[in-house]
């Protein structure tokens, strides 16, 4: 992430999207949530759909559950955080390429 070389290496498009996840790890991630942070998270959402990304489940839920988050991230212990991942892994691979009022329902 402070490697200076990598961002000259990619197109403006590119270097868009790499810099509102930097600001998204940096400003709302950590230790410390800016007050911007709606703003923040969504300027990195519109920089990677025009990148052309495929968003995952696991952003779609950071970005309409912002206010759930707590002030301080960084104080979430590592069990709680792993317990997310494996849930969300779970949804992601039960519905893998598809799209349905079930999925919903599930990740809700």
């Amino acid at each position: 992430m402070r490697d200076e070389i990598f961002d000259t290496k990619m197109k403006e498009i590119e270097r868009s999207a790499w810099q509102s996840f930097k600001e998204v790890v940096k400003k709302f991630l950590g230790n410390y949530r800016d007050t911007d942070f709606e703003n923040i998270v969504g300027n990195m959402m519109k920089n990677l759909k025009a990148l052309g990304c495929s968003m995952s489940l696991k952003l779609h839920f950071l970005n309409s559950h912002l206010s759930y988050f707590p002030e301080n991230l960084g104080a979430v212990s590592e069990e709680q955080g792993e317990r997310f991942h494996q849930d969300i892994k779970e949804m992601e691979r039960r519905y893998q390429g598809q799209w349905n009022v079930n999925m919903i329902a599930d990740y809700c």
